[in-house]
């Protein structure tokens, strides 16, 4: 394994050489967003060598599962004669073929994309369970690791499962996307050293998501990559969206009403207000959905200010989503060079500056260490009210254990921001707003969050602190 090629994969590659030498079986589960990495750390940290090793194939037959099932039973030794009848035979033959290998190291099996293999009606989830709690869990020298993009599954199926497999997943990877620290380390490996306020332009478009970034070309600047690929013809992500999300969750309308209802409202939506927006119906279907897009991190859940758990907020938080369904879904006759020529458009400013507060919201660990609370206990909300002052609405406040709330205000832009008299008076009327509609005795302060940080003026001493892009930069460890 050279570790030169893995940025942002520190902790897992600690937690896969630690399972390795154990001294006991391990059943590993890699999980995460399409796209996110899973099986190339996989790959890279066995150098692509294992004892067993299968990919599930994307809505075929059980029939066909088995088939490439023997077929990788072949590759890897089994003397196994004719496919499988059934998961369970096929298992046995997996059994047998491991217990042939004699090595004094841990036998790996790799099995990628393992939802794919549970088609309907096929008992596959039983015979895995057979496989591993009848046998695998029972050895020493056994390494299961399994990965799916299927969050959904991964999660019901086997780590809140509360049959066979209950308890018995003890070790979890969840890949999350890059920050942004990690994604300029990534890009600065591939030979592309762009300034920081282009880095989070292109973080705000797809994320920090390895394939993604992986198709960035370092002899182009960053709004002709864009340009190429997401507006090229037949670019590699002018498609992505439908495949995206017809692998996770197949064809459900639903799940895209879900979606675009969300899209509309950058602040997000109350589980009344998705009801009310897309006409799906208040029942546990609905609860399910929203939890399923809550564990595959497209979609965030966050508490109201003052409200607990009782009126709770869910938030786009997908940013390749938000990027495609602002720009790209329904464009006819697509103009190659739209990002360069869209470049001071007052909507694409518009989106900058809400996407901005997503990435600040995704980098609270940052925030939280450039105004020197790390340590402290904190509850991330939103806030909207009334009082005898007004109107006023919070996109992020963080709540304090030390009796002190932040309330943050977030700009992008492309100089140093300048608070002026009328936005002064707007900020202390929001800051007003909020303490007499809740009625906080807490000491309020205000943080400023830009990209360069606040001119010094006049105005600029209204705020107790600010945090500026390059603080979003840095390791929260």
């Amino acid at each position: 394994m050279d570790k030169n090629l893995f940025v942002g994969r520190e902790y897992e590659i600690r937690q896969l050489e630690k399972y390795r030498d154990s001294k006991e079986s391990e059943f590993i589960i890699v999980y995460g967003r399409r796209r996110v990495g899973k099986t190339f750390l996989i790959r890279e940290f066995f150098d692509d060598t294992y004892d067993f090793h299968v990919t599930g194939l994307y809505k075929k037959s059980k029939k066909l599962q088995l088939k490439n099932f023997y077929l990788a039973l072949q590759e890897y030794g089994s003397k196994i004669k004719k496919v499988p009848d059934d998961w369970l035979e096929a298992f046995a033959e997996l059994k047998k073929l491991l217990k042939s290998i004699k090595t004094k190291r841990k036998k790996v099996v790799f099995i990628d994309e393992l939802p794919w293999l549970d088609t309907r009606q096929s008992e596959f989830l039983a015979a895995f369970e057979a496989f591993w709690n009848g046998w695998g869990a029972q050895q020493n020298d056994i390494m299961l690791i399994v990965c799916g993009s299927a969050t959904t599954w991964i999660t019901n199926k086997i780590i809140s499962d509360k049959g066979g497999l209950f308890n018995r997943a003890a070790r979890r990877l969840y890949l999350m996307p890059f920050t942004l620290g990690e994604t300029e380390k990534y890009l600065v490996s591939r030979g592309i050293r762009w300034s920081r306020y282009d880095i989070v332009e292109c973080y705000m478009t797809m994320g920090g998501i390895p394939y993604y970034l992986k198709l960035l070309d370092n002899s182009l600047s960053y709004l002709a990559n864009i340009d190429s690929i997401f507006f090229k013809k037949n670019g590699p992500l002018w498609d992505e969206f439908d495949h995206l999300y017809e692998t996770l969750f197949g064809t459900s309308k639903a799940y895209m009403k879900i979606i675009e209802a969300l899209a509309t409202k950058k602040s997000g939506l109350t589980r009344k207000e998705i009801i009310d927006e897309t006409d799906l119906d208040d029942n546990g279907l609905l609860t399910e959905m929203l939890k399923n897009l809550k564990n595959s991190r497209f979609v965030r859940a966050y508490n109201t200010f003052g409200y607990g758990e009782k009126n709770v907020v869910y938030q786009l938080a997908d940013y390749f989503t938000l990027f495609y369904l602002r720009f790209m879904k329904g464009r006819q006759n697509p103009d190659e060079h739209f990002w360069t020529h869209y470049l001071d458009n007052p909507a694409k400013n518009a989106w900058a500056g809400q996407t901005f507060e997503q990435v600040c919201k995704d980098h609270i660990a940052q925030i939280k260490k450039a105004i020197g609370i790390s340590a402290l206990l904190t509850d991330i909300a939103s806030w909207q009210g009334t009082s005898e002052s007004g109107k006023a609405q919070i996109d992020l406040i963080i709540g304090r254990r030390d009796r002190t709330t932040n309330i943050c205000e977030i700009k992008f832009s492309v100089e140093e921001f300048a608070i002026d008299g009328n936005y002064e008076e707007t900020l202390r009327k929001k800051i007003q707003v909020f303490r007499e509609a809740t009625k906080s005795r807490k000491a309020l302060q205000l943080v400023m969050i830009t990209t360069y940080g606040v001119r010094q003026n006049a105005h600029s001493g209204i705020m107790q602190s600010q945090v500026r892009m390059d603080d979003l930069f840095v390791s929260a460890e």
